[in-house]
């Protein structure tokens, strides 16, 4: 099955998260097979903290992919922001 995950990056004490699409048989943080946006938790105030490719996500929702439950929350609280 085709998931919709979060992949972390970052140093140790500032995470950092990239979306990606991957096989769920992979690991967390092993092959995938494309990077669609990334989630940055300790931007600050100035910088963009949560960037998601809208166009990738419904391309890959619509061949079947899953979002795990955090990604489906991002993709909730993305699209609220850009909606308001």
């Amino acid at each position: 099955m085709v998931v919709i995950r979060l992949a972390r990056s970052g140093a140790k004490k500032r995470p950092f998260f990239n979306m990606v699409v991957a096989d769920s048989r992979n690991r967390r943080d092993g092959r995938f097979i494309e990077r669609i946006g990334y989630y940055n938790p300790v931007a600050a105030a100035n910088e963009n903290g949560l960037v998601i490719n809208a166009e990738r996500l419904a391309y890959w929702q619509g061949h079947g992919a899953q979002l795990s439950p955090t990604a489906a929350r991002l993709v909730k609280q993305a699209t609220a922001t850009k909606a308001a």
